[in-house]
């Protein structure tokens, strides 16, 4: 079967409502902010990474591999990553679909399908403008957080994880 059909088929499926999009070996979670929204108030005692970037976002392809490394090294030591896309949801089968084929990412993926941005980022951080990349480290059972509208090297990721398991 002609892989162009077999995506059709596949984003049809999902606009018809799924919550999960899976092809290949892709795991692509797309939720709504207001699906979105409850994992920003863990209660748990984890550290949770959530980074906002998109296909097109230069520095945030950049940093991708440093979050996979985070997520690789500290995934048993407390730590969850969440790769936020912020891609359009009609870029899902041109854009984001080809891109993690052509680069598969082991932390937990969420296609976030919230284009109107000025009504939710200020529920993600109040410190945010809408520059992506953006990530938000929530910790303490979500009651503290760091919020950064930047890219990261490793070194910077882990510190950041290290300093708040000091604390």
């Amino acid at each position: 079967m002609n892989l162009k059909i077999i995506y059709s088929l596949l984003f049809l499926y999902f606009l018809s409502n799924t919550e999960t999009f899976a092809t290949e070996n892709i795991d692509l979670d797309v939720r709504t902010f207001e699906e979105f929204q409850p994992l920003l108030s863990p209660s748990d005692d984890k550290i949770y990474v959530f980074n906002f970037w998109a296909t097109w976002c230069r520095p945030c392809i950049k940093e991708l591999p440093y979050f996979e490394e985070l997520n690789k090294n500290y995934k048993n030591k407390n730590v969850k990553v969440y790769l936020i896309s912020l891609d359009f949801i009609d870029h899902l089968e041109s854009h984001l679909l080809p891109f993690l084929n052509r680069n598969p990412l082991e932390s937990e993926l969420i296609l976030l399908n919230a284009p109107r941005y000025n009504q939710w980022i200020h529920k993600v951080s109040d410190e945010w403008s809408g520059a992506i990349p953006a990530t938000i480290f929530l910790y303490d059972k979500g009651n503290s957080q760091k919020f950064y509208q930047q890219e990261f090297t490793y070194s910077e990721l882990e510190n950041i994880i290290k300093s708040i398991q000091t604390n």
